[in-house]
């Protein structure tokens, strides 16, 4: 019952939390240099001053800022997302095509990042001080300061120029088949670049985040005590301090989580993934309001889900933290 009124009460602040949003994004995008209709009109090969007051009438660009504003949050509240103007599609049915694409690649990259850093993040304290953590704080600061599309660019150079192992672009391979367990393996290979470029930097974070809480842990009593208990070492690490530890850890997951989106723009311009950020990126180019507003409130509620997804974890965690409060 805790958990349902906490839940109902991150609804009810989610619904405040989005409009802001929407409204914050609109005003942004309307101040941003350039004309939509004149940039419409010049990719038709018109520059008709009619064709451009035909255009801007068609897509309300005509009418006053407040009353455009006031359109679009009606809209949104009936699940209308507009118009793509450019592909002429409504902007649900494109987030929705590329969709599940992102949530795969964010998807993958999250656990691979979370689990393998919190694993370095484990060992490396276990090893303080020691060749093990040194070569793991290594690993975890290049991979923090190397920029996602340089490593990206040079996966690319290694695994498909120099080596031919993996594809370089796309989320599949064209004509492989519609189905079964050779799309699945074709598409896991087309994956794995993008997934390990996007999660290698919050695989860094992750260990090293994991690593300060787990000797912070290790020098409390309760630690102590377990030892003096005569407890096996690596019942005390799991249950104790691994326990203790990674609470941080996950409050910290569940907040980047959402922004992995932002992260997934770089990734999926690279490996022409088909997904939402290359989707955003393109409608940026071309001035799709309607698309990029549509695209900045998916990312605003997958932000969102996954606080209140990581709140609840925490009671999965450590029980002795209410979720209701």
């Amino acid at each position: 019952m805790a958990t349902l009124e906490f839940v109902a009460r991150r609804l009810v602040w989610a619904v405040f939390v989005i409009l802001g949003i929407i409204i914050v994004n609109f005003i942004l995008l309307r101040l941003a240099p350039g004309d939509p209709a004149a940039i419409m009109a010049g990719q038709a090969g018109a520059t008709d001053e009619q064709y451009i007051a035909q255009l801007r009438a068609q897509f309300g660009l005509d009418r006053p800022l407040h009353v455009q504003l006031y359109t679009y949050i009606f809209d949104v509240a009936r699940l209308d997302l507009g118009f793509s103007a450019r592909q002429q599609v409504p902007v649900a049915d494109l987030i929705f095509q590329r969709m599940p694409a992102t949530l795969l690649l964010t998807g993958v990259a999250f656990l691979f990042s979370l689990g393998v850093g919190i694993l370095l993040g484990a060992l490396a304290s276990r090893r303080a001080g020691g060749w093990a953590d040194s070569f793991i704080t290594v690993l975890a600061l290049a991979a923090y300061a190397t920029p996602i599309y340089w490593l990206g660019l040079m996966l690319i150079l290694l695994f498909s120029v120099w080596l031919g192992w993996l594809p370089a672009y796309g989320m599949a391979t064209i004509g492989g088949g519609a189905g079964g367990l050779a799309y699945s393996l074709d598409v896991a290979r087309h994956l794995l670049m993008p997934a390990l470029t996007l999660g290698l930097f919050y695989m860094a974070v992750y260990a090293r985040l994991t690593r300060a809480s787990m000797l912070e842990v290790q020098d409390q009593d309760f630690v102590k005590t377990a030892k003096a208990k005569g407890l096996p070492d690596w019942r005390i690490t799991r249950a104790h301090v691994l326990r203790n530890a990674v609470l941080p850890v996950i409050s910290y997951a569940g907040f980047q989580a959402g922004h992995l989106v932002g992260g997934a723009v770089l990734v999926e311009t690279v490996f022409g993934w088909p997904g939402i950020g290359r989707l955003a990126f393109d409608a940026l180019l071309q001035r799709d309001y309607n698309l990029l507003l549509g695209v900045f409130l998916f990312t605003a509620i997958m932000v969102i889900v996954f606080n209140i997804i990581t709140d609840i974890v925490y009671t999965l965690v450590d029980p002795r933290i209410e979720v209701g409060r």
